[in-house]
């Protein structure tokens, strides 16, 4: 990723001094504050405290008011989060036009400026993943499976059987990267490396622009926001590799239709399934593979990066799950199908989720009505503020989980057993805690009529790739019994970017 230039810094700290003026306009709220309530410049040093601080601020906030909602401030206005079942659902279940889940994207990843304002307004790449994507995901499984051993291969790089010190996150995302663009637009392009390194650099600039572009007031955005974006350079690098393909395809069905002779079953094609009118041309084609990616490397490979770091550090999960995935993979094979059976594999996965979630918050929402959204409570809040349900303190909660602090990573698999151990056909016979399972207590893609789209193909990819690194891996911590810690940036949490494991070829 390039480097944030002199510029970028000088125009953000004039954003800061203006900044100072702006925080007398705060309105003021009958919600309690946890922090900087007391003026603008306690607000506005409140709001530095909650940049560095979010996780603490919001379990503080999280306990203080278990059942009810509190804000926090940023430096140009309030946030509010929302704590309990019944208000976590009213979120879940608020429709579009009233608390809106596109607009609270495009807060928080200041998708106008980084994406372009396109991904905001129609959404049709969503429903790919959402549809086409999914539904194609045991036929395509083959070319998955087929994938991510090709890319542990040529990415480790691992000739002996010797022990190395792998950096894991850059080599999580070149994988994840390879293996989620065998989908998106096939072979030979999902192996190019040139077109991997500009969707992953393209996947940390979102993130960290985006998060600089937000602390902005709304008035130096429009002015600021392009300079610090790289949203054009990204789509003109990106045109150099998709250009010709999707120029390809769309000729081709000029010509012949959308059925033709070997159409490739891939996210390409499933755009233009979808994509009408202006939709339908290169660029805007291009930007929609741009912003899938973003989405499917980020999470899968942070997801991966920690569940490996969690692996390292309570070794005693290793030969469980070695031993499920060999018997599974000795009578079922490599598929979507015996994938379903890896109980562990899935709870492990589900657990790294629960303690490991990327951000203390979740299920960000922008309140889209003038009147604004009133809980069944009535308590309001005001039209354009965001709201978030907590997310770190939900899956740390002794009420929610038992010893819910504690990484268990058969937690889930033996629930799983006790339900259907007992009343395998009876109405709770049901298991409801599978990985991709959303609940009011595990928001990891978040709940309701926005649950994330694309969690069925993560889980897959997760379960896939974390099968294959047991069965030819021996992974032990850099240092035994040490986890690295994460990192953190305002409201965004994710596993140690420098974080270290020692791997080496199993012994066949």
């Amino acid at each position: 990723m390039d480097g944030v230039d002199i510029k970028t810094v000088l125009l953000c700290g004039l954003a800061a001094a203006i900044s100072i003026v702006w925080l007398r306009s705060r309105e003021k709220s009958s919600i309690p504050a946890i922090i900087g309530s007391k003026g603008p410049i306690s607000s506005y040093s409140g709001a530095i405290h909650f940049l560095r601080n979010a996780t603490e601020v919001v379990q503080q906030g999280y306990y203080k008011h278990p059942d009810g909602v509190f804000r926090v401030p940023t430096l140009f206005h309030w946030e509010y989060v929302v704590n309990g079942p019944q208000r976590i659902a009213e979120v879940a279940a608020a429709p579009e036009e009233i608390l809106s889940f596109k607009e609270g994207v495009s807060d928080t990843l200041q998708t106008d400026y980084t994406m372009g304002p396109e991904i905001t307004k129609n959404h049709y790449h969503g429903l790919a993943v959402r549809g086409s994507l999914t539904r194609n995901l045991a036929r395509c499984f083959p070319e998955v499976r087929n994938e991510i051993v090709h890319a542990f291969d040529h990415v480790l790089a691992l000739e002996s059987k010797e022990w190395k010190l792998l950096h894991v996150l850059p080599n999580i995302m070149q994988i994840v990267a390879r293996t989620s663009n065998r989908l998106f637009v096939g072979l030979p392009l999902c192996r190019e490396q040139e077109y991997l390194d500009l969707n992953i650099d393209y996947t940390a600039t979102i993130f960290i622009r985006g998060q600089i572009i937000g602390l902005l007031p709304g008035f130096l955005k429009p002015i600021l926001g392009p300079f610090i974006s790289t949203r054009k350079s990204s789509v003109r690098h990106a045109l150099k590799f998709l250009g010709p393909i999707i120029t390809d395809r769309l000729e081709k069905e000029k010509e012949y239709g959308r059925d033709w002779p070997e159409r490739p079953n891939d996210l390409i094609s499933w755009l233009l399934d979808l994509a009408v009118g202006e939709e339908r041309t290169v660029p805007d084609l291009t930007l929609r593979i741009l912003a899938i990616n973003m989405a499917a490397i980020h999470t899968t490979s942070q997801t991966l990066t920690a569940a490996l770091y969690n692996l390292t550090t309570y070794p005693e999960h290793l030969i469980p799950m070695c031993e499920e995935v060999e018997r599974v993979v000795a009578a079922e094979g490599w598929s979507k199908a015996s994938l379903a059976n890896m109980h562990k594999i899935d709870s492990f996965l589900r657990e790294t989720q629960r303690l490991n979630i990327i951000s203390p918050v979740a299920m960000g929402r922008k309140v889209a009505t003038k009147e604004g959204f009133t809980f069944s409570d009535g308590t309001t809040i005001p039209y354009g503020a965001m709201v978030y349900v907590p997310g770190i303190p939900t899956h740390c909660d002794n009420a929610n989980y038992e010893n819910a602090e504690v990484f268990d990573g058969f937690r889930f698999s033996r629930l799983r057993e006790e339900r259907l151990g007992h009343n395998a056909d009876g109405p709770d016979g049901f298991f409801s805690r599978h990985m991709v399972t959303t609940g009011l207590d595990h928001v990891v893609f978040g709940h309701g009529r926005h649950a994330c789209p694309g969690r069925f193909f993560a889980a897959t990819e997760l379960k896939a790739m974390l099968a294959h690194i047991l069965i030819n891996y021996d992974v032990k911590a850099e240092t035994e019994g040490f986890r690295p810690p994460d990192d953190h940036f305002g409201v965004l949490r994710m596993p140690n970017l420098r974080g270290k494991i020692w791997i080496r070829k199993r012994a066949v």
